[in-house]
């Protein structure tokens, strides 16, 4: 978790707006849908525990959990690759990492996640999924090659909307040498990991 009270203090600020915004819009596309904190807090406690350096964002919206992942990375020297298809969240998460200082640690990727994942060269020890829900399998086959022997795989909405996510979840159920489950924080959280 970040100790950083600057960056503590913009999580909230970004979380809270995001929320605000949400509330106000129709528009599914304009919507922030920020991971929520008691998820993003997990999550970065998996990835300090699993000292992850090298990780995969599927979704990067304003970069609230952008800020989230790369923090937790920071400490082992780790690095974020983010992808969003959204131009004005793309520029919105490249202010906010700035005003995080952490936007040295991250490269954003603006354009369509399945795309760009096929042409990422990897490895990546940590994915997170937090986008067009019913890509996931797709971009998941997409990166199985790019894994690294250690791989922590992890998708937001299991628990808020698990038809949208049934493929994706059926898939990691499926890969061998896996091990995964739901957890049931903030609107659940799937976690699949493999040892090295």
């Amino acid at each position: 978790m970040p100790k950083d009270p600057v960056i503590l203090a913009l999580l909230d600020e970004l979380y809270a707006a995001g929320q605000a915004n949400d509330a106000n819009e129709d528009d599914r596309a304009k919507k922030m849908l920020n991971l929520e904190p008691a998820t993003a807090r997990f999550m970065s406690m998996l990835i300090q525990l699993g000292k992850r350096r090298s990780i995969l964002e599927i979704g990067t919206s304003n970069g609230y959990s952008t800020i989230w992942l790369a923090a937790a990375a920071q400490a082992h020297g780790g690095t974020v690759v983010s992808v969003d298809r959204d131009p004005a969240k793309h520029l919105l998460a490249d202010e906010n990492l700035r005003r995080a200082g952490l936007r040295h640690m991250v490269t954003l990727n603006h354009g369509d996640a399945t795309h760009i994942v096929a042409e990422l060269p990897g490895p990546f020890d940590c994915v997170f999924f937090d986008a067009d829900r019913r890509s996931a399998p797709a971009q998941l086959s997409a990166l199985l090659p790019k894994l690294s022997p250690d791989a922590l795989l992890l998708h937001d909405n299991a628990l808020s909307h698990p038809d949208e996510i049934a493929a994706y979840l059926a898939m990691v159920e499926r890969l061998p040498d896996f091990n995964h489950v739901i957890v049931p924080v903030g609107k659940g959280l799937s976690v699949a990991y493999r040892a090295g």
